[in-house]
Order: C-alpha cells, then structure tokens, then sequence
C-alpha cells in the first residue's frame, strides 16, 4: 500500500509506516505523476485535487487535515469511487482563540468595551458557533447571518446581510468558498454591500481570502469607513496584496486554525477515516500533545474589571499580534510562516488561578475552556 502525504501534516510521520509505504513531500510538489500508483492522498488545502489531478490515477482514498475541502473535485470523486474526507469542525476553538485574542486587542486600541457592542456572525457553523458563544458570555448583542441554516431551522434566530452590515459595530466571516449558486460567498463582502456598512465598523475575515474582496477592504480603510480591518485570510495567498496589508490593523499568515489541538485533531480524523477505510489495525489514534511552557496564569484581579482579566488570561495563551509583526517583517515567508507554525495551545490546556477570585469572570473563563481555581 502506498500513501502520499503532505510533508507539513503535524504528528503523522511514523504513525502510518507499519502499515504502508508512506511518502512525504511539499503540498506544492504534490502533481498527478507522484500520485498515480498511490492508494491514498494526505493533503492540506495547497494541493489541488481537480479532475485533471486526478483522473487515471489509482487513488482510493483523499483525506484533507483541514475543515475546508474546496480545494477537492468531489463530484469528480463521488463519480470515480474515490471515498474523500475532510475535518469538519478539527480547529474551531483554534479560530475561536484568535477570534478571541483579535476581538480584544481591537477593543483596547480603540478603547471600547466589547460588552454592549454589537457583532454581526456570518456563517454559524463549528466556528461562528463558538464566536457567538463568547459574544454572549461578554454582553455583546449577536445577530447572525447564516442562510442555509435559516432555511433549514425557520428564520427567527437568523438576520440578513443588509441587517448585519446596518448595526453591527463588529463583522466577522466563517463561510465555506463557493463560488456560484444561491449561497455564493465568493466576493460576498464587495463595494456594494459596503456601502450600506455602518461607519466605524471591524471587519474580520478567517474564512477565505476570496469572501472579501481586496479593493473593498482598501476603500473602506482609506475611505475612513471601518474602524479597523483584521485577516488571517487573503485573495491570491501565499502572493498576498502587500499594500492591504500595510493598511490592516491584523495581519496574519492564514494560521488562525493552527493551534497544536486543532493540528491534532485534523490529523486524527483524516488517520482513523484512513485506517478505518483500509481496514488498518490502528484504531482511535490520538497524538501526544505537548503540554505549553507556563500552563499556569495567575491574575491579579484587583481593581481590575472582567474584561481586563478576560483579556489577561487570552493573551497569555495567544497573543495575535506575534503572527501579525513576523507577517509584516517579510510578507514573502508566507508558507514558511505556516509550515514552521510554533505551539500554541488552547485554553482547556490552561489554568487560571484568580487572586483574589471573582466567581463572574471565573465562570466566563470557565465556559471559554480553561480550568479556573
């Protein structure tokens, strides 16, 4: 048996050898002629998967480490009995933390609290989920915008775009790319919608580069009609608009996804779909994970109201802003900023200790993830 695999899917190398010939290369070396005689492809959203990649191939099995799979011709492969998965759902408290850490270092710049502000939520799924879920636990007002899930669930928890972009003080993006039909997202933030935007507003986007157009971005910046930009995602990635960049208030290497847990997770998940599929005699893999240098925080909560330790203990875990100066120091190592991506853990991998304790911010913590005493 033989799999080709992406060379930069964390915590695979050794896991799979006993059992196959595993080859590892760059996702960008990845073409048609590597994969021919192989049985099964371990990819990341950098190799594209298209009918012309794939047809006369032996492949049976694609399993991509990452949530998003557009990067795959499923159509082609249902048609071709090649079985494909992604990992839906593997690191969305890994975005939840940048969200997070991004949220509160925009509040602090512009020195407003994020309680009473209103965030508008487009696309609800494993990811906006968790974002609303911390909008409410901080008192913010939430109004979401999530098309099929409306449709699926009746109207009355859900608003529409014009609505979100009419009130929101905050926007944020967690959409799948499609690129046509009823619930296109290809360009769904462009100068039109713009233009009924609320003045002031943040914008972030850590969906997909393409979900919101470049010249947009840059007009409402210059223009004055945000109040500040953040991405982690860009049109043309790694060959990202430098001059954007220059002009957002975040910028990061499309790496809002990368903690180790989320890293874990999609590897797990594309591993025992893959096992399961060869009939392989490793069941319910697991990573070891290390543990992060100080998994200890200790606040002082004097005089200090919850949003400042809420704010305290976040960027302990993650603090954005490192990802977003080593993207300015040289926007050209893009890809090598990804590849050489460094722990970072979760906040279920954290403790806080509150001195004095406060029981209203420990149960906020709480129900962020971390362990609180």
């Amino acid at each position: 048996m033989k799999i080709i695999a992406d060379d930069k899917i964390p915590f695979l190398k050794g896991v799979l050898e006993p059992f196959a010939e595993v080859v590892y290369l760059p996702g960008s070396e990845i073409n048609r002629e590597i994969v021919l005689d192989a049985d099964a492809l371990l990819t990341r959203t950098r190799t594209k998967c298209t009918s012309s990649f794939l047809k006369g191939t032996k492949l049976k099995f694609i399993g991509t480490a990452t949530i998003g799979f557009d990067h795959i011709d499923t159509d082609y492969c249902q048609k071709n009995n090649i079985f494909w998965t992604n990992a839906p759902g593997c690191n969305s408290s890994s975005v939840q933390q940048y969200m997070i850490s991004a949220m509160l270092k925009a509040a602090e710049k512009s020195h407003f609290a994020l309680r009473g502000k209103t965030i508008g939520i487009v696309g609800a799924g494993n990811v906006g989920s968790k974002v609303e879920k911390f909008a409410r636990l901080t008192g913010m007002k939430v109004l979401v915008n999530d098309p099929p899930r409306a449709r699926r669930e009746g109207g009355n928890n859900f608003v529409d775009l014009p609505v979100v972009l009419r009130e929101a003080d905050m926007i944020t993006f967690h959409v799948p790319l499609n690129m046509s039909g009823s619930d296109k997202t290809w360009h769904l933030f462009n100068m039109g919608v713009s233009g009924v935007m609320k003045k002031g507003v943040w914008v972030f986007n850590t969906s997909r580069g393409e979900v919101t157009d470049t010249d947009t971005l840059k007009n409402i910046i210059r223009s004055g009609l945000a109040g500040g930009v953040v991405l982690d995602v860009w049109e043309n990635e790694p060959c990202i608009d430098t001059s954007l960049m220059a002009e957002v208030f975040l910028a990061t290497p499309h790496i809002a996804g990368y903690s180790a847990d989320g890293k874990a997770n999609g590897t797990s998940i594309i591993v025992n779909a893959l096992c399961d599929y060869f009939s392989l005699p490793l069941r319910k893999w697991y990573p070891s994970v290390p543990s992060p240098p100080e998994p200890l925080i200790r606040i002082d909560t004097t005089g200090k109201k919850d949003e400042e330790i809420i704010r305290e203990a976040v960027m302990h875990t993650y603090n954005v802003g490192k990802d977003d100066s080593d993207l300015r120091s040289d926007p050209a190592l893009f890809e090598k900023l990804r590849g050489d991506y460094g722990l970072r853990r979760e906040f279920s991998a954290y403790t806080t200790e509150l001195l004095p304790y406060s029981s209203d911010v420990a149960g906020v913590l709480k129900e962020m993830g971390f362990s609180v005493k």
